[in-house]
């Protein structure tokens, strides 16, 4: 099992295969590594394709204290795996709480970030703050309670997440097996230690302005807490580029493989390009 060792010594499970221009593909919440198999099969003949298990997710260790989990930490993180694999620099893909770690790395370490393909970005940004965070409390202490019960109902019944189920029954199946091997653990240290500290993305607009790493911005059509985040990374990041997906929820890049897939390949074949 191949394992990088983050800056505190946490184990986190990677799989790179394929070669070429290297891609790292970093999950979301209620994702792992095999969020990414699509990508990784479609992608792999071409560019050397990433994927790890984020802390807290096994086989990557689960710390106990929630003081090991953060966004800052998150975006280290994509370093460590980064270095283990020996790469100087990749091309950085994110979905959702992915996507916020791989802003945040690119804004810390621009010269290891060839471009950064940020999908379904800054849910949460546009709640009133105390409310964001006593609802994340809220759904943490949830799953703390009922535990996988919890983590199926959290993840399958929410408006952005049933276009899987109507467009891929088979797709959708293989997202609820892979939340039957989450850590409830894990998963309550990462809301209470990404999600509910993480401050919403315009905070961040300064950085963003004076950021000038190619960027792809992807957003499902009918993921309405990412319209307004995903429009304005449109408008405050230098070049930065939108594509919206119709009929598409939180989840764009396994409900729209192919879409994303070709869009991913030739966004970075133009950045390659240019380098």
């Amino acid at each position: 099992m191949s394992q990088a060792t983050a800056a505190d010594g946490v184990k986190l499970y990677y799989e790179a295969q394929g070669s070429g221009a290297p891609i790292i593909f970093v999950h979301e919440l209620a994702g792992t590594c095999r969020s990414f198999d699509a990508q990784v099969a479609a992608l792999k003949p071409r560019f050397r394709c990433i994927t790890f298990n984020a802390r807290g997710y096994p086989p990557s260790d689960v710390p106990p204290s929630v003081d090991s989990y953060s966004q800052d930490i998150a975006a280290s993180d994509i370093g460590a795996v980064l270095d283990a694999v020996g790469e100087k620099d990749a091309h950085v893909m994110g979905v959702s709480m992915g996507a916020a770690a791989a802003l945040q790395f690119a804004l810390a370490r621009p010269s290891r970030v060839r471009s950064a393909i940020l999908c379904s970005i800054g849910s949460g940004s546009d709640a009133k703050p105390d409310d964001y965070v006593a609802n994340m409390e809220a759904m943490a202490a949830k799953v703390e309670k009922n535990g996988f019960a919890q983590i199926r109902e959290n993840f399958t019944t929410s408006p952005a997440r049933v276009k899987l189920k109507e467009k891929n029954a088979a797709e959708f199946e293989k997202f609820l097996d892979e939340l039957a091997h989450f850590s409830v653990l894990g998963l309550t240290n990462t809301m209470r230690g990404v999600q509910k500290r993480r401050p919403p993305l315009y905070v961040h607009e300064a950085r963003i302005k004076a950021m000038r790493i190619p960027t792809l911005v992807v957003q499902g059509g009918d993921d309405a807490g990412c319209a307004k985040p995903s429009q304005f990374l449109k408008a405050t990041l230098p070049g930065a580029r939108l594509e919206i997906l119709p009929n598409t929820g939180h989840g764009v890049n396994i409900e729209e493989p192919e879409r994303v897939n070709r869009m991913v390949a030739e966004f970075i074949d133009a950045v390659e390009a240019r380098r």
